[in-house]
């Protein structure tokens, strides 16, 4: 049997419970605030913003939600994501502690600009 891909990010969030849909829907004015030219998409069956190239990805899981914010992000702010399970591109924040939006807020300010000028140099 297939797993039907959302087409959209509504759908993607609405086929999660109610406590965790509040939460990525929270994720993703957070994201939309902070990137406000960003275009939304699904790519990979995630959530994921766009402009100048791929500023962030998130997702959920069983545990945690997932913030994709590419290497570059996680390495500019290894130090504030230190205390969180993360990957070479990846971080999970736990949906038991609160979610730390106002870095969700930085990470995706800091990759909407390095888009930018990466935009630039083409």
């Amino acid at each position: 049997m297939e797993t039907k891909k959302p087409e959209n990010i509504d759908e993607y969030i609405g086929g999660f419970p109610n406590d965790v849909q509040e939460i990525l829907e929270t994720v993703r004015m957070t994201i939309q605030k902070a990137a406000p030219d960003a275009k939304e998409k699904i790519s990979y069956s995630m959530p994921a913003f766009e402009q100048n190239g791929i500023v962030v990805y998130f997702a959920a899981f069983k545990n945690h939600i997932g913030l994709y914010a590419l290497p570059s992000g996680h390495v500019a702010f290894a130090e504030k994501l230190s205390k969180y399970k993360s990957g070479k591109g990846s971080v999970q924040f736990p949906l038991k502690e609160a979610m730390p939006y106002d870095l969700i807020t930085e990470i995706v300010k800091f990759r909407v600009k390095e888009n930018l000028e990466k935009a630039k140099k083409k």
